[in-house]
């Protein structure tokens, strides 16, 4: 249920043939699917094959650990590398370059305690199991990731476990598309709003893209029927000059969210000033750190974290990939030199990175595309 009947592929044509209907072939349509995983579905359903030549889909920086920037994955390696500590991470961590192309899994090769968890309760877990460690969880993620990691702080602070810390790295979702909206960069028609990201803070947070800047949001689901039936949707608020919030993906999404995970978040993070992001640069409130009453879980503050700026490797369009201005073809080192094996940027290795969602569904192979530029 909710699978086989969202992949269907003669609804999935007729949805097509729809969109060309009722797009103005005098005009152009460029939509940002903010998030990962609808880029992974473009790439993976052939959906930007199904558009018409005037439609545009442009790829977000909707993937926490492409926008992640290269010296706070120095810092976990360095948390990672210090006597007494074991660093708990996803896998998708595990492989990120930071500077000099050091992993963590370098460093675990290395002689650093690093595990691959699956979430943050395993983490708390360890710790407890193995009180004569220091256990550190690199926290990561949007709205999505951030409820377990505050409801995992709040655990520990009721049960004294005093050997476990969060190296936190949450950032916001909205903040990000003000930023990108600022910028100014790439013009945009409308958003294709998060799925996941939307259960937790709701629909409503996506009004102020509506009613200040005048674009469209439509909240959609993962399956390739979500997706089509959301570019439609904005569509035809393109077409009929409006811009309002609208959610497709109504079978998860609430307008007010979830009101549980937003009290958890509000008791244990707070906004930090500033938060620097691949891509973005420095995005003011975009980020979040914890609240003093719960500064002995703060693995920067517990060791002294340095927050240092670190360029990208040179050639490696994953900054521009991340804010639209880049298609993942566009980067000379797609497919050749950077590859999942063997990956040059962050976009590579992340699940939800554009580039390997390229390259994972074989659209390195491509020859002709007209959104690479």
């Amino acid at each position: 249920m909710y699978i086989s009947e969202f992949r269907d592929g003669r609804f999935a044509r007729a949805l097509a043939r729809a969109i060309a209907a009722e797009v103005d072939p005098q005009r152009r349509y460029r939509f940002m699917e903010f998030c990962g995983g609808h880029t992974h579905a473009v790439a993976r359903y052939g959906i930007a094959d199904l558009l018409p030549p005037s439609l545009e889909l442009i790829h977000g920086p909707g993937c926490p650990v492409c926008v992640l920037p290269v010296g706070r994955i120095d810092a976990a390696i360095a948390l990672a590398e210090r006597p007494g500590v074991t660093l708990c991470c996803y896998g998708d961590m595990l492989r990120v370059p930071g500077s000099r192309r050091k992993s963590l899994l370098a460093a675990k090769a290395a002689g650093a305690d690093v595990r691959m968890v699956y979430s943050i309760a395993e983490a708390v877990a360890f710790a407890r199991a193995n009180p004569d460690r220091e256990v550190v969880f690199f926290a990561i993620g949007f709205e999505t990731t951030t409820p377990p990691t505050a409801l995992a702080v709040l655990e520990a602070s009721r049960t004294g476990l005093r050997n476990f810390s969060v190296f936190v790295n949450h950032v916001l979702t909205p903040a990000a598309m003000r930023a990108i909206l600022a910028d100014g960069q790439v013009p945009l028609d409308g958003f294709i709003g998060p799925a996941h990201v939307s259960v937790v803070i709701g629909s409503s947070a996506y009004e102020p893209f509506a009613t200040d800047h005048g674009k469209p949001v439509v909240i959609a689901g993962f399956e390739p029927l979500d997706v089509l039936h959301a570019i439609m949707l904005l569509v035809r608020q393109v077409n009929d000059g409006r811009a309002e919030v609208e959610t497709q993906y109504t079978r998860a999404v609430a307008s007010e969210g979830n009101a549980r995970a937003l009290a958890a978040m509000a008791e244990v993070f707070e906004l930090r000033p500033a938060f620097d992001w691949r891509g973005l640069g420095e995005i003011p409130w975009s980020g979040l750190r914890l609240k003093d009453e719960y500064a002995g879980f703060d693995a920067e503050r517990r060791f002294g974290v340095r927050d240092e700026r670190v360029p990208d490797p040179k050639s490696c369009e994953c900054a521009a990939i991340v804010r639209g201005q880049k298609h993942p073809r566009a980067c000379k080192l797609f497919g050749s030199v950077c590859t999942p094996d063997h990956p040059i940027g962050a976009c590579m290795v992340s699940s939800e990175g554009a580039c390997a969602a390229y390259y994972s569904y074989g659209r390195h192979r491509e020859g002709d595309d007209r959104a690479a530029a």
